[in-house]
């Protein structure tokens, strides 16, 4: 059973130009071909025997070589690299070869595997074990990463790799001695990601025994008193007080989550997803889409309290995969333009504000105000990016249905989609998008056939129109004359008619620069002698910062050395597009902020502000003067 109502294109169907689709070609031409080649390369042969017979150390390292397959097998299918497929199947094959009798592939000494039942030591702040491990989460995205290389290439064996690591976590967590909170730190949550890749075994090969697996998962994260998973997000716990907090595990076990309600039908499971991912929209979000902590907290991975605000929050670039991955289960569940809307601006934002041009180089953290830091050899972002910049082609566009195509991300290129009353369906997309929020579609079915085209239109874009070649059109598609028919921003418009080749669809979607304001205070309570709540308000900041379309802007230094100021706003319209102002190393486009306390200042897309370079800076948030 699946119960998802939206269908996803293989990668090949889809291609990507303008910005995102140079940050693909870039993520395949950099980390993906060079990070790892073949057995030797050092992320894959940490699982040689000569390295894991004594392997005694708490690393995560492993995790690199499920997550490349899973990026490198996608890279391969959309870009037909045969010098890349080729590694993909290489490294694959060198690790079903490691793969030992049990099934166990993984990194560690025997006496430090995940099937060893480990003595309880002091436990540190984020419930993590007395001896840190990392081996079931590296299990986890090899069995992602091997079912990913299977998808698209077909081969038997890598199927069985991933099925016998399944067939291993499901006899130890079922004899009865090892409960799987106990194999990661955040009390678990490291761990129980392990419901994922459990979950999309079950979606793949109907077998019984990993659904079990996937629910006993949820029942023994629930039972973890610290933890009470399914509880507290059912509950409506904000995310910030589920466990530690922790941006990456949490949202992660929500992915997994949303796969076993696609396996089920279980309504608990959908209504856990959905209530953390409201708690992360509506409180846990940079302006650029990223979960984002680090405020006043224990660690800069885990979430800010819901009141907690600083323009200097950490956006780690793992968060953002994984909040890029469960907004696509969600979409795959509900359809809902919402869910599209958050990869999009995760995508224009964070995540091409964290890769480098080269696509080799990537940020472990971003912040709205501070320095780029492309980080070193072994981090784990750097995996973590290049998987979420493969996700975008599958879901650019997706299929409802037999006969309802969806266009969910807006920027140049193609897609070739099958319907069953028209056959294969060209898509060709013309636009500046997202410098520009004209977009030209034009529609070449195989055969004319009557299908729905539904177009997303952003909650940020109103007043959007849509014309049918030159005409607007109506609820069913129909023509209603000349002009263009108003679109509801935030849902799809849907456009169902009979279409013929050289049907054109114009879509006007204003990208007026809107000024976002953010109010950050703090308040200290405390108990009157009579028992009565006393509140001293002891600090209050206010911030304002500027988007245009799906686009969060920035500034460099300030006057070339500042890297704060607190301004002054204009009277009447503070914002202007300022072409003429652009800097020598950006592409635009510019606004001009109008201020009162000092010469404008010039701002530009978040991901090139300040240069594309390590060490530059970037300024989202100004600090407004307090009132006289």
């Amino acid at each position: 059973m699946d119960n998802a109502v939206t269908m996803f294109p293989a990668p090949s169907q889809v291609k990507l130009s303008g910005l995102l689709g140079e940050a693909l070609d870039a993520n395949r031409r950099g980390r993906l071909s060079h990070f790892i080649e073949d057995r030797h390369s050092p992320a894959i042969a940490l699982f040689g025997a000569a390295h894991k017979c004594c392997n005694h150390e708490g690393d995560w390292y492993g995790e690199h070589a499920g997550k490349w397959l899973y990026a490198a097998a996608r890279a391969a299918n959309r870009s037909a690299d045969p010098v890349l497929a080729q590694h993909v199947l290489q490294v694959a094959d060198f690790l079903a070869s490691e793969q030992e009798a049990d099934g166990y592939l993984g990194t560690y000494a025997p006496e430090r595997r995940f099937m060893q039942k480990q003595a309880r030591g002091p436990r540190t702040w984020d419930g993590a074990p007395g001896k840190r491990t990392w081996d079931i989460w590296t299990h986890s995205y090899l069995i992602i990463g091997l079912l990913e290389v299977h998808k698209f290439f077909g081969h038997a064996r890598h199927l069985e790799a991933a099925r016998k690591i399944g067939d291993l976590c499901f006899a130890t967590l079922t004899r009865g001695d090892i409960d799987i909170t106990e194999l990661g730190n955040h009390h678990g949550m490291s761990a129980t990601c392990l419901l994922d890749p459990a979950a999309e075994l079950y979606l793949r090969t109907g077998e019984p025994r990993y659904l079990q697996l996937a629910e006993l998962i949820v029942q023994q994260a629930d039972a973890r008193v610290e933890l009470n998973l399914l509880t507290q997000a059912v509950n409506g716990v904000d995310a910030a007080e589920i466990a530690t907090g922790k941006a990456y595990q949490l949202c992660w076990n929500m992915v997994g989550m949303a796969k076993l309600h696609r396996a089920t039908g279980k309504p608990q499971y959908l209504q856990a997803v959905r209530n953390v991912w409201h708690s992360v929209r509506e409180y846990h979000l940079s302006l650029g889409g990223g979960p984002w902590g680090g405020v006043a907290h224990r660690s800069r991975e885990v979430f800010n309290h819901h009141g907690a605000f600083s323009p200097y929050g950490y956006i780690e670039t793992c968060s953002t995969l994984a909040w890029m991955q469960m907004n696509r289960e969600l979409l795959a569940i509900t359809g809902e333009a919402q869910f599209a809307e958050e990869i999009e601006r995760s995508a224009y934002n964070d995540l091409l504000a964290a890769q480098a041009p080269n696509g080799e180089d990537w940020c472990y953290y971003i912040f709205p105000n501070g320095k780029r830091v492309y980080t070193t050899y072994w981090r784990c972002c750097k995996s973590s990016g290049s998987m979420a910049i493969e996700e975008l082609p599958g879901v650019a566009y997706t299929l409802r249905g037999a006969d309802e195509i969806a266009v969910n991300l807006y920027g140049p290129g193609e897609a070739m989609l099958a319907t069953a009353a028209a056959g294969a369906v060209r898509l060709v997309q013309q636009t500046a998008y997202p410098a520009d929020g004209s977009v030209r579609i034009e529609i070449q079915p195989e055969r004319a056939g009557r299908f729905t085209l539904a177009l997303r239109i952003p909650a940020w874009a109103h007043g959007a129109a849509a014309a049918v070649n030159g005409a607007g059109t109506g609820a069913d598609g129909a023509k209603t004359g000349a002009g263009e028919t108003a679109a509801q921003p935030g849902s799809y418009l849907r456009i169902e008619r009979e279409w013929q080749a050289g049907d054109v669809v114009e879509l006007s979607l204003p990208m007026a620069p809107t000024l976002h304001r953010k109010l950050s205070q703090n308040t200290q309570e405390s108990l009157a002698p009579d028992g009565s709540p006393v509140a001293q308000q002891v600090m209050r900041y206010e911030y304002a910062a500027i988007t245009r379309g799906p686009l969060v802007y920035a500034t460099g230094l300030i006057d070339g050395f500042k890297t704060e100021e607190t301004v002054i706003l204009a009277d009447g319209e503070q914002l202007a597009m300022a072409p003429e102002a652009l800097p020598q190393d950006a592409s635009g486009p510019a606004i001009r902020l109008k201020l009162a306390s000092r010469p404008d200042l010039i701002f530009v897309p978040y991901y090139e502000a300040g240069g594309r370079r390590d060490g530059t800076w970037r300024l989202t948030w100004l600090q407004l003067a307090p009132p006289l």
